[in-house]
């Protein structure tokens, strides 16, 4: 059991890094669009092909709001929820395994 325990938390960690990583490149890009990059920078290229598939879908959700684009915001809002409640939560159940559920 204490396998499976070990890849629930493993896996949680993991993932908590991976999201970690992309709310930086979320801020990365929101930063960015306040200059006039140049749209052939790798840099500047990478995160907009990273970002713009999830930003994409909550743009059509979000009402436009006169050049304010909040969608950004609203990615970084639901990355810190999946970190704080699902992921979270995956580490507690992998921790409750390892120990026997004594906790």
């Amino acid at each position: 059991m204490f396998i499976i325990a070990n890849l629930l938390i493993s896996v949680a960690k993991m993932a908590d890094i991976a999201l970690t990583l992309y709310m930086y490149m979320v801020i990365g890009r929101a930063i960015i669009s306040w200059v006039n990059p140049d749209p052939y920078n790798p840099i500047v290229s990478f995160l907009y092909r990273a970002t713009e598939p999830a930003l994409a879908r909550l743009r059509r959700v979000i009402p436009y709001m006169g050049g304010l684009d909040l969608a950004p915001m609203a990615l970084i809002l639901a990355i810190i929820f999946v970190q704080n409640f699902l992921i979270h939560s995956l580490l507690e159940i992998g921790l409750r395994m390892k120990l026997g559920g004594h906790l």
